[in-house]
């Protein structure tokens, strides 16, 4: 008793200090390279920049996969390391490597290479918009940054706060024809800021008793400023900037745009610290946006958009709702079985011990209140009361018997000691394969596997201490006098022992011939209606949410995908009665994508409150954007569970090609691309290489450009200054820094004709005009260059077609490749379909593993090698009731499902161990084998009876999924519903039946000796 008391306060302390959060944290350590060369094409960022810099990096140890994206502009490393690796080991591994490959890239770079911790949790959990009728995206953009980011920074928990929407910079218009005018060029412009617009220490003067510091403002501030600045001064009079441009307030990106529901706006994405509480973050966030809401000027709306934590929450309290429900049934069957309030009501005592005593093993772990550790939590339910079930018939049945309680208290629990803890040593060995998997397989359950062992364990220590005492205490003074439905529901009881004992005779008449026809049987459905069942990942959830992902044709300007996006919202704001929000950004969240992309994300009403589901909302989206004749517009819904960076919102099939020769890679492109088209498994299929981007290539004629004295160097500074939009220093405005830009007035750039009038300065001071010495040429090129592993790559996204699954989209996609792909090709798998395919293999391994501890547990249990395997034929048979089941409600092999099946093999074992350790009891009592065997299984009947339903009904809350948010954990609750109601029935009649014929001769006990002691003890008291 007070044992239990120490459990349920230490449960109750560790559940306090839990974190809360969907899943457990199984997403690996993502570092990010990041490198910004303004004005360089894809070709020259790859050669000089991505591949320097890969080099150096894939020396890190623990590194699993190197993925890189070289674009106009910039590179983009992603180091994903193996699952235990830890992230400040593995940044600060990479930077150092970085910093030492420094020597060999660019020295004009605009800075060093960025190196990022990216968690691969690192989506937003809210997504926040400030919108006004009156005020600029300059000014909420600028309101955002100071006052709003800065209040939320500082929640605990909160990782960072991103801000989409337009930062004030200084934009310098140069116009050229007016530069040329006056003699001057570009770089005399950025040389006059780099002299004019400094700020230096200026250090102190010191006096007998006082010092001054000195203080030297030499930054420009306003657009007066800039206006004014004096770029020569000579004979012919003053130059200053206004002359050859303007300088005004702007952006600091034209190439950009976020709106909510077709209106612009400035975003916020508030992004958690992994294994913080994200619940307690997002209410922590509601609260600050209620006290900034209080100094807001009245015309700024300040809303949230999206709050992802609404599905975890739904999720938790969906799951909180089916252990209710589960509790309840447990203790209905108990009743109905033992027709005594008092039995029955006892598991509300046993129950929460074993469950809270879960919390306090939770908390030492490290783990979270997860949807995983809450389902382990609910189906731990119905088998924390197995053992008491076990225990108190065995007591129940002692006094009936005549036996006063203490006695039959003492000699109930001894005779079932040995089973009670075969048992829970058999479900808990179940998961030990679980918690040693590696990968995000491994992390993934590990939690789920240690609490639903933890609290198995706890519940076999209370069912032998605190279960007897309850019995004792709770058990009616005269336990023969029974209540009127006890006496009127008793005939049907025995009934079913005489029918189930009759029956069982008769199987044992001819049990060979039964056993080859159950055994055959169950076998072939394993193997042929297993076949059939098609695999997946994890079952879609409906999270309230459709990504559209927008992609025009390659050398689409901004403005034509901005006009697009804007369309297509419309078009889903007008056509989607169920939509609650859409936010459009272009080119993406953050800024990810070229100009020709955008994204929108649809939000919708809560899954209650619609008749249509996601998915029948996501595939009209699909049939409406089949019009877009110019574009590649698709529906996608997130995944239940994906891994490292991207894996959400993205198409379920990633099937990445490499190759060291570029060449093959654009040869074989194509015809690889026509055969998925073709392929009916798959739909909105793209691929990421693309070789059409249109680029003005300018060769220059250095000969002609060596005699007229101009360098190479000063032709391409000229360019770059002028089209880069490069950064040309910094001014402080409203005490906060800010960029200043310089670029050529967009109407001198709208035309190749129009480079013609850049003009460059030679070694002798005199104006050349380019035209002079370069030659342009239009081509067109790969916009992006993908590596995947140090190889050249392109990566096959895909689309599934209705009723197909990410199994059959995989074997689709290698077949096309045997078909297609010569030998220099490799090939593969990236984001979910990955993802998939390390699942499969990891559980199979557990599956297998998890058999062989099962059977050298219950060898050395049982000092036996042949009564484990009588017990363990109870595992086909469950597994063709769990493959039946799938195969009947048309659901699909998944991780969930896999996870149910490795936990069969635990629970229907139970009850072989409760026929065989019974028997062998009476066999060492000098019964031959079939009366012991037969003997054995109708005195152990309502025990299986009561455990397996009770187990059954705890995981059927599970299997029903009333709400939205369980519907991927119906495949679990199937599997073991089907599972355990299949072996039942089977086990009943195989197991004795295969006792009789592999038994051995047992030894004679002392037990009886142990129950005579015990007598005299108690006739002595």
């Amino acid at each position: 008793m007070v044992c239990s008391i120490v459990i349920i306060i230490f449960g109750g302390i560790g559940y306090k200090y839990l974190g809360i959060r969907e899943y457990p944290a199984i997403d690996p350590a993502v570092v990010n390279v990041r490198t910004s060369y303004v004005g360089a094409n894809a070709d020259i960022i790859e050669q000089q920049i991505t591949e320097p810099l890969e080099k150096a990096v894939n020396g890190v140890p623990g590194v699993k996969n190197i993925t890189s994206n070289s674009s106009t502009g910039s590179s983009n490393i992603t180091v994903e390391f193996e699952i235990n690796v830890d992230l400040e080991r593995a940044a600060n591994d990479v930077r150092d490597k970085v910093s030492q490959a420094l020597g060999n890239l660019p020295q004009d770079i605009d800075a060093p290479p960025t190196v990022s911790k990216a968690d691969s949790d690192s989506d937003p959990i809210l997504f926040l918009q400030i919108q006004s009728q009156s005020k600029g995206l300059l000014e909420l953009t600028d309101y955002a940054e100071n006052v709003v980011q800065e209040r939320l920074q500082t929640i605990s928990g909160v990782s960072g706060v991103s801000v989409f929407g337009k930062r004030y910079s200084m934009r310098l218009w140069i116009d050229p024809s007016k530069l040329s005018a006056y003699k001057l060029t570009i770089n005399d412009i950025r040389i006059a800021l780099d002299r004019e617009n400094i700020e230096l220490p200026g250090g102190k003067i010191r006096g007998n008793t006082t010092q001054l510091i000195v203080k030297t403002f030499g930054k420009l501030t306003t657009e007066t400023d800039f206006n004014d600045l004096i770029l020569r001064e000579d004979n012919n009079g003053v130059v200053r900037y206004k002359d050859v441009g303007y300088a005004e307030l702007g952006p600091d990106t034209e190439e950009s745009v976020s709106r909510k529901n077709n209106v612009p706006s400035v975003n916020l994405g508030v992004v958690a610290q992994p294994g913080s509480n994200q619940i307690e973050i997002a209410d922590e966030v509601y609260k600050r946006i209620k006290e900034i809401k209080k100094d807001m000027p009245p015309d700024i709306i300040f809303e949230v958009g999206y709050d992802r934590t609404t599905f975890v929450r739904n999720a938790i309290k969906e799951v909180k709702e089916t252990l209710i429900i589960a509790i309840i049934l447990v203790v209905l069957i108990i009743f109905l079985f033992f027709r005594e309030w008092t039995l029955a009501l006892r598991p509300l005592i046993d129950i929460p011990v074993s469950l809270i005593g879960a919390f306090f093993i939770m908390y030492v772990m490290g783990f979270s209140i997860n949807v995983l550790t809450l389902l382990a939590i609910v189906l731990a339910t119905g088998l924390v009361v197995d053992d008491g079930i076990v225990v108190t018939e065995n007591i129940f049945k002692k006094m009936e018997e005549g036996m006063n309680k203490h006695k039959a208290a003492l000699e109930g629990s001894k005779e079932i000691y040995f089973a009670v803890i075969a048992t829970s040593i058999t479900l808990a060995i179940v998961f030990l394969p679980i918690i040693f998997l590696e990968g995000f397989v491994g992390r993934l359950f590990r939690e789920f596997g240690i609490v639903l062992a933890g609290a198995v364990l706890i519940s076999a220590f209370v069912s032998l201490s605190l279960t007897p005492v309850l019995n004792i205490y709770m058990a009616k003074k005269n336990p023969h006098k029974h209540s009127w439905f006890y006496r009127k529901t008793e005939p049907f009881f025995a009934g079913l022992e005489n029918l189930y004992k009759s029956s069982l005779e008769g199987f044992m008449r001819i049990r060979l011939v039964g056993l080859v026809l159950v055994l055959g049987g169950c076998i072939a459905i394993i193997i042929l209606i297993g076949k059939q069942i098609p695999s997946e990942l994890a079952p879609m959830e409906d999270r309230n949410r459709v990504r559209t992902s927008i992609t025009g044709p390659e050398g689409a300007d901004f403005d034509f995908t901005d006009r697009v996006s804007y369309e297509i919202t419309q078009q889903l704001l007008d056509s989607i009665p169920e939509k609650n929000v859409v936010l459009t950004f272009a080119p993406g969240f953050g800024g990810g994508g070229g100009s020709n992309a955008a994204f929108v994300s649809m939000g919708l009403v809560n899954a209650s409150e619609r008749i249509r589901s996601q998915d029948e909302i996501a595939q009209q989206m699909n049939r409406m954007f089949r019009r877009y004749n110019n574009l590649r517009v698709f529906a996608t819904q997130e995944q239940t569970i994906s891994v490292g960076l991207g894996g959400r919102g993205q198409n379920p099939v990633q099937f990445v090609l490499q190759n060291l020769n570029f060449d093959k890679l654009k040869e074989k492109i194509p015809l690889f691309m026509e055969e998925v088209r073709k392929n009916p498994t798959f739909m909105n299929t793209d691929i990421n290489l693309k070789f059409n981007q249109p680029e003005l290539q300018i060769t220059i004629d250095r000969l002609k450009a060596n005699e007229l004295g101009v360098s190479v160097q000063d032709i391409s500074t000229t360019l770059q200054l002028a089209l880069s939009g490069r950064r040309f220093g910094y001014f402080i405005m409203n005490g906060k820094q800010y960029q200043v830009i310089a670029q050529v007035d967009r109407r001198d750039r709208d035309d190749p004709l129009d480079l013609k009038g850049f003009f460059v300065r030679n070694s002798r001071g005199d104006l050349i005009q380019l035209d002079n010495v370069v030659k342009m040429e239009e081509l067109a090129n790969p916009p992006q260059i993908y590596h995947f592993n140090r190889f050249k790559s392109a990566t096959v996204q895909a689309a599934l077609a209705p009723g197909k699954t990410i199994g059959d989209g995989i074997a689709e996609m290698e077949k096309i490749a045997d078909k297609i792909l010569d030998e220099s090709f490799e090939t593969s798998l990236s984001g979910a379909s990955r993802d998939f395919a390390e699942s499969s293999s990891n559980t199979s391994f557990a599956f297998i593993l998890a058999l062989v501890l099962i059977f050298l547990v219950l060898a050395a249990q049982f000092e036996s090698f042949v009564d484990p395997f009588i017990i363990m034929i109870t595992v086909p048979l469950a597994l063709a009731g769990a493959v039946l089941s799938l195969w009947l409600f048309g659901q699909t092999i998944n991780i969930f499902s896999q996870i149910g099946i490795i936990m069969l093999i635990g629970l229907v074992t139970k009850n072989g161990i409760l026929i065989v350790e019974f028997a062998n009891q009476k066999r060492r009592r000098g019964e031959t084998k079939i009366p012991a065997a037969v003997d054995a299984s109708v005195a152990r009947l309502r025990p299986i009876l009561m455990t397996t339903l009770a187990t059954t009904l705890g995981a059927l809350p599970i299997a029903l999924a009333f709400g939205s948010a369980g519907k991927s954990r119906v495949p679990l609750g199937i599997v073991i519903v089907g599972g355990m109601l299949f072996a039942l029935v089977l086990t009943l009649y195989v197991v004795p039946a295969l006792y009789s014929y592999l038994s051995s001769k047992k030894k004679a006990s002392n037990l009886d000796t142990e129950l005579a002691v015990a007598d005299l003890k108690e006739a002595h008291d």
